[in-house]
């Protein structure tokens, strides 16, 4: 028997001394290795430190910072004090650019940087954020003020690269974009981290020294200890394969609520995958209406309901601006919406998209199922932010694509959306038969009134026009502004005399515009006013847009301020067209 313990005593020594190697083995490697990502932190905040300090120096060094920024230019003077305190450091190369991404300055002259900000770090900088980089760079591309630091063994070297939002006042003027020279400071870094590892590391095998220890002699124990191990790793299995499905579903929301179109088709994602996610809770969510003064309910699932509008000051999340969640305190108040209330504990997360409150996400437990419900708490969590974001970026899309569309000057549709539309009227009119009209609207002398009173007031009365013509229009009609003082609506499913009394209304309403500019009111505006009718007058956009200026041509050729219908061509006109597609006037 003692031969036999013998050999399992040497054994279970041997083990014990592998496992010593590999404990001492993963110390070092977590010394070596672990320590990157945390210098690499450091050097970061030493840098963005370093950056937050040159904003304050620049309006130190060039006194009238915005003028320099204004004329796209720095004095020499400010240029040279910038070049003598950039000696003093370890930035090896700086430069600055104005408010529209155009470099105005650099440490190493004028062709020796891009003549733009690229476009991402721009964005960083308009947001009011400072932009970092570490990136490893040739040793020759890094320019020093003594050449002879930099040794033959150098072969990279390591570089920050920082990008520092510059501001007066609240009024954001340029960027300031710098790099330097790390690696000095990551290996200081580095040597400073290594031994603290490796001490945390040695603290790690000891305790776990005294562990195996504990457990060698506590053989009584043994069996016990082993059982509970095994239930704690099929308890640990069970959480693994849950949090990888969690995992797995969190994924698949995210791409399908990314790919969405619009906020409709977002919510019906929203409503499926939330009743898988969380079964055991009903939900709804909420978004602010245009008005910011009330949230829309927008979807609910899982035998959820959702109000029609409810008020932000009647929800305790959106009044604390953090997560509420009712039901985890002796004392806790319920929230307007989520009456009437039975006593189920429930959750209400604000939706943030880029610091902004845009919705809400309200989950309440089921039934028996209030335990499971308050566990899952850091899953909806995550559910709420992947929705805020994919709230976000539907929104971010649908303004892009109204920028896209729209004149920046008077908030009307420009000529791009104009034509789409005047071609999506046609073919609808050549399948349904409805009546369709053009109206071509043009500023009467607006060239003399821009060159008497200055383009600001000029600008003025193409905003009054474009607010009246838009005015003007109802249901599906588009106001457009196609260039310069050139408008053009287009009216679908009205008569041509209902189009006539229209276009005369618009007149009228121009002329009695009163525009002031500045402590004096400007000249009276009027407007000439030429208006074809589909099909008689052109069955393409082209012709239609021709005949339409043609008749705002003569109306102008007859004293201005008037309206008039094209002249019939009977050559514009498809003759295979029924009658039932031509103006009364045509037939």
């Amino acid at each position: 028997m003692e031969n036999m313990k013998k050999p399992a005593g040497l054994l279970t020594r041997g083990m014990i001394g592998l496992g010593l190697a590999g404990l001492i083995g993963a110390s070092s490697w977590i010394a070596v290795y672990g320590a990157t990502p945390l210098v690499n932190r450091m050097v970061e905040a030493n840098v963005r430190h370093q950056a937050d300090v040159w904003e304050r120096h620049l309006a130190t060094v060039v006194p009238n910072l915005r003028t320099a920024f204004g004329r796209g230019a720095f004095d020499a003077d400010d240029a040279t004090m910038l070049r003598r305190i950039l000696g003093a450091t370890d930035i090896y190369q700086m430069q600055i650019y104005d408010a529209s991404g155009r470099a105005i300055w650099s440490s190493a002259g004028p062709h020796s940087h891009a003549p733009t900000l690229p476009a991402d770090r721009s964005d960083t900088a308009l947001q009011g954020q400072v932009f970092y980089q570490l990136s490893q760079k040739s040793a020759l591309e890094v320019l020093y003020t003594e050449t002879a630091a930099l040794g033959s063994s150098a072969q990279t070297r390591d570089v920050a690269e920082a990008i520092v939002p510059v501001a007066e006042n609240g009024a954001y003027l340029g960027s300031l974009r710098f790099y330097t020279d790390v690696s000095d400071l990551r290996s200081i870094f580095m040597a400073q981290i290594r031994p603290l590892l490796a001490l945390i590391g040695g603290l790690i095998i000891a305790a776990i020294l005294t562990v195996g220890l504990v457990v060698y002699r506590g053989n009584q124990r043994q069996l016990r200890d082993l059982r509970n191990r095994a239930k704690a790793e099929r308890d640990l299995m069970d959480e693994q394969l849950r949090l990888a499905r969690e995992v797995r579903l969190l994924g698949e929301l995210n791409e399908w609520l990314q790919s969405s179109r619009s906020l409709d088709e977002l919510f019906q994602m929203v409503s499926r995958f939330m009743t898988h996610i969380l079964p055991e809770a009903e939900g709804s969510v909420y978004v602010y209406s245009n008005s910011r003064d009330v949230l829309d309910g927008c979807a609910s699932w899982n035998e959820g309901t959702h109000k029609a509008h409810i008020h932000p000051e009647g929800c305790w999340g959106l009044r604390r601006g953090r997560t509420y969640e009712f039901g985890a305190s002796e004392i806790d108040f319920i929230c307007e919406h989520a009456e009437p209330h039975d006593g189920r504990p429930y959750f209400c997360f604000p939706i943030l998209a880029h610091g902004e409150t845009v919705g809400l996400l309200h989950l309440r437990a089921h039934s028996g199922q209030e335990k499971v419900f308050h566990s899952s708490k850091k899953l909806a969590r995550l559910c709420a932010e992947q929705i805020s974001m994919a709230i976000a970026n539907v929104q971010m899309r649908d303004q892009l694509h109204d920028q896209s569309v729209r004149d920046p000057l008077t908030g009307l549709f420009n000529r791009r959306h104009m034509t789409d539309t005047l071609r999506k009227s046609i073919s609808r009119s050549q399948q349904t038969g409805a009546p369709l009209s053009l109206i071509a609207v043009d500023v009467d002398h607006f060239k003399k009134f821009n060159d008497t009173h200055g383009h600001d007031a000029g600008d003025m009365v193409l905003r009054a026009v474009g607010a009246a013509l838009e005015q003007g229009c109802d249901r599906d009609e588009v106001a457009c502004r196609i260039g310069g003082e050139e408008f053009m609506l287009i009216l679908p499913d009205n008569t041509p005399e209902e189009v006539m009394t229209r276009a005369e209304q618009i007149r009228q309403a121009v002329e009695a515009i009163a525009v002031r500019y500045g402590e004096k009111s400007l000249p009276r505006v009027t407007i000439s006013v030429g208006v074809a009718h589909y099909p008689a007058h052109g069955t393409m956009p082209q012709d239609l847009m021709r005949t339409a200026d043609e008749a705002l041509y003569a109306a102008k050729d007859k004293g201005r301020n008037q309206v008039q219908t094209a002249a019939m061509n009977s050559a514009d006109a498809k003759p295979n067209l029924p009658k039932s597609q031509l103006p009364a006037s045509a037939a």
